[in-house]
């Protein structure tokens, strides 16, 4: 009877170890889920004013667009992006996990796209896709 209650105590001691490990994962991956939304909320409000500035969205890719929001375009206006948003050692713009975010425009709209925590752009139509758009 003694073994039986050592073996059940045991389980319920590792049942319970996983769960916390579960919670605090899924905890900190919504603090980065959270913090995501508002860089890009905060890079979609700087595109806006950059297009209302300068009579269009930039050009060009993520690299690009960071360079043209720091002054490197026609009318040579600097647009701030709220907080300091991090960029890569090539000037792109990055999310939580340290991926270059993809930036798309159209003719009145803006995609922007994020790896997510696997870090790779995954099809929409993969169970393991993670992405953030």
């Amino acid at each position: 009877m003694r073994k039986f209650i050592v073996a059940v105590g045991i389980i319920t001691l590792l049942a319970g170890a996983g769960y916390v490990v579960k919670v605090w994962t899924n905890l900190r991956v919504q603090a980065r889920t959270s913090k995501l939304n508002e860089d890009v909320e905060n890079l979609f409000s700087a595109l806006q004013k950059y297009k209302e500035h300068v009579g269009a969205y930039p050009v060009g890719g993520n690299a690009e667009v960071a360079k043209a929001l720091k002054g490197q375009n026609p009318k040579n206006v600097i647009i701030l992006v709220g907080r300091k948003n991090d960029l890569n050692d090539k000037g792109e713009f990055v999310d939580r996990w340290g991926t270059a975010l993809r930036i798309y425009f159209s003719d009145n709209g803006i995609l922007v796209r994020s790896a997510g925590p696997n870090r790779r752009f995954d099809d929409s139509t993969t169970l393991e896709c993670d992405d953030y758009f």
